[in-house]
């Protein structure tokens, strides 16, 4: 079987991907550089359990460094690649601009060039919903246009986007965009929302509850999004002979698609700290806070393609989703 390549293989949806393709026998070759944007510890212990595996080598490098990536793939003719290396985070964005410019888009074009220069035959690659920023219309759908980010971290992801469908067009490199919506779980990432309340609570401390809680989060389980990814990998993008731009953004005359990857039930921030509480048999102390620079108060996807392309669209429930990242949180820090 041909290598498989999965870039961010130490990040919290990387990890989950690359062992879920591992565990179905994939040859999987994995790229991380492990930077200390969060707790190095957590990314030490993903890396701990993927080396377990027979199937996974594992590269500590950047895919900033162009030469690198490009030896890489030269070395091993990835038939399929699973880009999810980025500097995440919308807030972060604010403070540190060339840390999403470096990584999000100097890293994404050696990722293509790599894909340009060895043949592969389907390049998935991690957007965001961030993307659609300023829009009012719910649910968000792929067909919507997406020209109004309110976070840098958003536009790198929307340039994505962009870049992605000019090698497909170019250089028929088949690509699928997948949007993320909030996705949580064990492993997750300890500067999103989840992670942050069951610390904060289990240590009896202030929570700070953002736009005095009126957000609403389209949360989305982690084995959602991987299931959806594998089941996305052999289903290769075709260029749309019929293709009309008046109708539809999220295909292409290129081989090029879009898709949300969201649980398509989005939850009021209270309601998502009360089930939380109920499951960690503890109350938060909440701090209400205006809300921040860059965030937007209301995602929704629409999965309807994602469902009518591979036949499943993410469904488990905010108190599955949230009890079994509790437990793990217990678990792994001993609480």
């Amino acid at each position: 079987m041909n290598e498989l390549l999965v870039t961010g293989c130490a990040g919290f949806i990387g990890f989950h991907v690359a062992k879920r393709l591992l565990e179905d026998g994939y040859q999987v070759v994995g790229i991380d550089h492990v930077n200390d944007y969060y707790d190095v510890g957590l990314k030490e212990s993903r890396l701990e359990l993927l080396e377990k595996y027979e199937g996974f080598q594992y590269y500590r490098e950047s895919i900033e460094d162009d030469k690198v990536i490009q030896d890489i793939f030269y070395k091993h003719q990835f038939a399929y690649v699973i880009h999810l290396a980025a500097q995440p985070g919308v807030r972060y964005s604010l403070i540190n601009p060339r840390a999403y410019i470096d990584a999000n888009i100097v890293g994404f074009l050696n990722i293509l060039e790599g894909c340009r220069h060895t043949q592969v035959k389907h390049l998935i690659y991690a957007s965001s919903s961030s993307v659609y920023g300023g829009n009012k219309r719910t649910p968000f759908k792929t067909c919507h246009n997406v020209d109004h980010p309110v976070s840098l971290y958003a536009a790198t992801k929307k340039a994505n986007e962009l870049m992605a469908h000019t090698y497909s067009h170019l250089y028929q490199i088949p690509t699928t965009g997948l949007r993320f919506f909030t996705v949580y779980g064990p492993w997750g990432r300890p500067d999103m929302a989840l992670f942050l309340f069951t610390k904060a609570i289990l240590e009896e401390k202030p929570i700070k509850v953002f736009n005095h809680g009126k957000m609403v989060r389209d949360f989305t389980y982690i084995d959602d999004i991987v299931e959806a990814l594998v089941r996305l990998i052999p289903f290769i993008p075709e260029g749309n002979t019929e293709w009309g731009d008046e109708w539809d953004c999220s295909t292409s005359f290129a081989p090029y698609k879009i898709y949300n990857i969201g649980n398509h039930h989005p939850i009021q921030l209270e309601t998502f700290i009360d089930v939380l509480e109920n499951k960690l048999a503890k109350k938060a102390i909440r701090e209400y806070v205006p809300i921040q620079p860059g965030d937007v108060t209301k995602t929704f996807s629409d999965v309807k393609d994602l469902e009518m392309a591979i036949g499943f669209k993410p469904e488990t429930s905010i108190e599955d989703g949230i009890e079994a990242f509790v437990k793990w949180y217990r678990w792994y820090y001993h609480k």
